[in-house]
């Protein structure tokens, strides 16, 4: 199981790092747009994707 969690660690790790690398500007641009947001807004899309994932999880298990 820690070496399942520790692959999900990593593997989110290397997703994360894909958009500052392969389009900083972007990035950078999201962030920007981020800080306009209400703390509600943030939390939704925050649960929202959490939701998503753990569907995923579903699907793919």
């Amino acid at each position: 199981m820690t070496d399942s969690v520790l692959l999900a660690l990593a593997l989110m790790l290397v997703l994360e790092g894909l958009v500052p690398f392969i389009a900083p500007s972007a990035w950078r641009e999201t962030f920007r747009r981020l800080i306009c947001l209400s703390d509600g807004q943030i939390r939704f899309v925050g649960l929202t994707s959490m939701l998503i994932g753990l569907v995923l999880l579903m699907v793919f298990r």
